[in-house]
């Protein structure tokens, strides 16, 4: 198994391969050829440019034209892509709704490309941990626990089972 974090992506045509990744407000595209059973995915940290990060590949359009780039040097054909996404959480009240915006992004990107969307998780509070088996276009997301605040002001995790959802 493959791992990608912040800016990173992964693609194959192996059918033995799946890569996962961790997110929050952050956003995983998963696209995949389902003609040539080859696809990647990316980790997506923010829509544009505009934040403290000066690495490209973290933002939204850097990171999609990489994957996608990627995907084609694989013999992978842009116009038969599909896709799905996930993340996009709002984790922290107060900062901004940045997952919301990554979110808009993905999805408003996928329309302009002309990328059909088959399946999305967006949205929400809780952090996700995303599985995706590239050459088959399957996913699979299991949420991640949350913390509460205990009356006394301590933080704990709260008691909740994860959920898992596979998406083929």
């Amino acid at each position: 198994m493959n791992h990608i974090s912040q800016g990173e992506f992964f693609v194959s045509a192996r059918a033995s391969d799946h890569v996962s990744t961790v997110l929050g407000s952050c956003v995983a595209a998963c696209l995949w050829d389902p003609v040539l059973h080859v696809g990647g995915m990316n980790h997506i940290l923010m829509p544009d440019g505009t934040s403290f990060a000066s690495d490209s590949r973290l933002y939204g359009i850097n990171a999609m034209e990489i994957l996608i780039n990627e995907i084609g040097k694989q013999g992978g054909v842009k116009a038969r892509l599909k896709a799905k996404l996930f993340g996009g959480a709002s984790m922290i009240d107060g900062l901004g709704d940045v997952g919301k915006r990554n979110a808009e992004f993905a999805l408003e990107f996928l329309r302009v490309e002309g990328i059909s969307c088959e399946a999305q998780s967006l949205g929400g509070a809780q952090a996700r941990r995303i599985q995706f088996w590239p050459s088959r276009g399957r996913a699979r997301q299991k949420l991640l626990d949350r913390t509460v605040q205990l009356p006394e002001g301590k933080f704990a995790p709260r008691a909740l089972p994860p959920i898992d959802i596979e998406i083929f």
